[in-house]
């Protein structure tokens, strides 16, 4: 099962970016969610991201992974691209047209894709839609830009600085466990599953990230190897050390339920709908209530300190290296 590139092997992508540019305020770096270009008045906020696995819902998982990016960046997202790459055979429900189920699939995707962005009030603007061989389910890739006039980097956190947690641990992993792997929760009743397939609904952290950036010093969008690894980029992109108790992260009860029994580690599994922020000690408890005044669940998690090697201090253990998103493990067995 593949993912997302460990940093040795990033670092052949990193260190060719083409021609410089002074414009580019944020390039690629391992761990920051979107670049940031200077157009003078205003900052572009860029991210793009793919989504491969998951079988259900995967036209909203693209807008909302690239849109998040875009979000903590510090921008709200205006346009969509939509790359849709999709089996050449029919398999799971997508065919050329004339072949079984392709004209349903592909408008499953797209509708989902045009619902979430009309959503968020976001414009797609352009794309690519192609027939694989190779390929023997949907593979959506999104790129998603907005403009700011205060760009927000995942780099930006500071010693002293306090870490907040909007909604919970695995908000995404709850959602694809209760619609993919249904079927293997039979002692999981039904309506804690029909609860928890509600989660794609909370899978924007666009609202989150409007209260937060006026606080934040920086921010980020844990995606795969969940909220563990969203700390783990946070704390190598600032260069700080961020030290937390698993204790102090909120995960809800449906997602403590389902990843009780498919053994899952709620902290290390897909984490779309949580946005990471480090803000000032001094604005924490404006932050927080803020977020409550428009009804976001959020927590202080930990705090930021100064290190020679960028980590994460969990519960007192040292970890530098990112982990392997918690899922792939089910994949591998279907």
């Amino acid at each position: 099962m593949g993912g997302k590139l460990d940093p040795e092997a990033l670092a052949a992508v990193l260190d060719r970016t083409g021609g410089l540019d002074e414009d580019v305020l944020v390039g690629p770096a391992y761990g920051e969610d979107a670049a940031v270009i200077d157009l003078g008045d205003e900052r572009l906020v860029v991210s793009s991201d793919p989504i491969s696995l998951a079988a259900e819902r995967i036209g909203t998982l693209g807008v909302h992974v690239a849109c998040n990016d875009v979000a903590v960046g510090g921008a709200d997202p205006e346009y969509l691209t939509a790359v849709l790459l999709v089996p050449s055979e029919a398999g799971d429900g997508v065919a050329p047209t004339g072949g079984e189920g392709s004209d349903d699939s592909i408008e499953t995707i797209m509708a989902d894709v045009e619902r979430e962005a009309s959503a968020l009030d976001v414009s797609i603007v352009g794309g690519h839609t192609e027939y694989v061989d190779q390929l023997d389910r949907p593979l959506l890739s999104m790129t998603a830009m907005g403009r700011t006039d205060r760009a927000i980097p995942t780099g930006g956190a500071e010693p002293g600085d306090r870490l907040v947690l909007t909604k919970g641990a695995g908000i995404e992993a709850t959602a694809i466990l209760a619609t993919d792997f249904r079927e293997d929760l039979e002692g999981v009743s039904a309506g804690t599953l029909d609860r928890a397939a509600e989660f794609f609904e909370d899978l924007s952290v666009v609202p989150d990230a409007r209260v937060l950036r006026e606080y934040a010093t920086a921010m980020h969008d844990p995606t795969e190897g969940g909220v563990f690894d969203g700390l783990i980029e946070l704390a190598a992109a600032s260069e700080v050390e961020l030290v937390v108790e698993s204790a102090t992260i909120p995960i809800r009860e449906e997602t403590a339920r389902l990843c009780t029994a498919m053994d899952v580690d709620p902290l290390h599994a897909f984490g779309s709908g949580a946005a990471l922020a480090t803000v000032r000690e001094e604005d924490v408890a404006d932050a927080l209530a803020a977020l409550a005044d428009v009804g976001i669940e959020a927590a202080e998690i930990g705090t930021v300190r100064a290190a020679d090697e960028p980590a994460l201090v969990l519960d007192g253990e040292r970890h530098t290296d990112p982990a392997r998103e918690a899922l792939y493990a089910l994949w591998d067995d279907t």
